[in-house]
């Protein structure tokens, strides 16, 4: 080949080569303003959740507090209940559990619905 050729040849694979970086940088530059849109959509978003945030805080302490006392109570309303199901279950001296004078209380939601449950002999 001669000279002229090999510096055809090279003027146009640096063409060639220039182009593709040229495509290549445009689609860049496309996907990186479609990223920078989607983020300040979401940059909106989370401004609007921190606003919401700063109206819920004072509640969400008394929440807390709240939470915290009931949870410290827990073990001692675990005691009581299980002292008064020792209290009110059947043992051999005490084989059943008296009903109250008004008798056992019925649900209406059977008659809505029309379920009657199974009886059990006793």
């Amino acid at each position: 080949m001669s000279e002229t050729a090999l510096v055809w040849i090279t003027v146009s694979e640096i063409l060639v080569l220039v182009a593709g970086l040229a495509f290549f940088l445009i689609w860049l530059g496309s996907l990186l303003g479609r990223i920078a849109s989607t983020l300040e959509a979401g940059s909106g978003l989370v401004s609007k959740i921190a606003d919401d945030a700063r109206a819920i805080r004072p509640g969400l302490q008394h929440v807390n507090r709240t939470g915290g006392t009931v949870a410290g109570a827990l073990p001692l309303l675990y005691g009581f209940a299980e002292e008064t199901l020792r209290k009110v279950a059947p043992t051999p001296e005490r084989p059943r559990v008296a009903t109250p004078a008004s008798g056992r209380r019925r649900s209406r939601i059977h008659e809505a619905v029309g379920y009657s449950p199974p009886r059990h002999s006793a």
